[in-house]
């Protein structure tokens, strides 16, 4: 098992979670955020830290398609492993629905 950061994330990009990771297993795209599941302990401590609740368990069936895509991704974006500042209009786009069709980039994030 690993966890994995969701759509939830998209436009929202807290990184709460970047700063609780013991492995710094956490990656930046410009809009989002991905786990290495190689890199993962599965130690859950990043879930709870999520205020939009993008991220879960790889073993939920609606962590199928993001399992995937955080792997994917997780490769070719720059890890990231401290708090920056969230996207601007995070809280207000945090409930939004359909945020992967909408918005996705493959961009990279600039790390740190």
């Amino acid at each position: 098992m690993t966890y994995i950061v969701n759509e939830k994330c998209i436009n929202c990009k807290y990184t709460d979670c970047v700063e609780v990771c013991p492995v710094d297993c956490f990656y930046e795209g410009e809009n989002m955020l991905v786990i290495h599941p190689d890199e993962c302990i599965d130690c859950g401590v990043c879930e709870p830290e999520c205020p939009p609740e993008a991220i879960m368990p790889d073993t939920e069936s609606a962590a199928e398609k993001w399992i995937t895509l955080n792997a994917e991704y997780a490769k070719i974006w720059p890890n990231i492993t401290h708090k920056i500042s969230a996207l601007p209009n995070a809280d207000q786009l945090q409930e939004e629905s359909d945020k992967y069709d909408r918005y996705f980039s493959i961009l990279p994030g600039d790390g740190n």
